[in-house]
């Protein structure tokens, strides 16, 4: 869902808890835990980072009993498909002397 190539989720609660990591392996027994077995419950975030990509996420994990039938979650918020750089706008500054600030160029001469 949020594109990620190479991410390390880790809880975001100041302990480091590790619970997807890029590593190949070192997470595999979390594969088949619920997030409760890690204390996950309504109001927790977590971090994911992609270092490939060179983007963070938070999460913020909300429970809903109001989803529909077999929808297991949901994703609410900006999507990758909706964050990231902007496009460059074409500048139409006059760039003289390598600065854009106007200046010209001194003519005095000094003896």
């Amino acid at each position: 869902k949020f594109a990620m190539v190479a991410p390390d989720v880790q809880i975001d609660d100041g302990k480091g808890t590790i619970l997807i990591s890029s590593e190949e392996g070192e997470t595999e027994a979390n594969n088949h835990r619920k997030l409760s077995d890690f204390g996950i419950r309504n109001g927790t975030r977590l971090q994911a980072d992609d270092f490939l990509q060179d983007y963070t996420l938070l999460i913020n994990v909300l429970h809903s009993e109001d989803l529909e039938k077999d929808v297991e979650f949901e994703v609410v918020g900006d999507t990758p498909e909706n964050v990231g750089p902007k496009p460059s706008e074409p500048t139409s500054k006059n760039i003289t002397n390598g600065s854009d600030d106007g200046a010209q160029p001194s003519t005095s001469r000094g003896k």
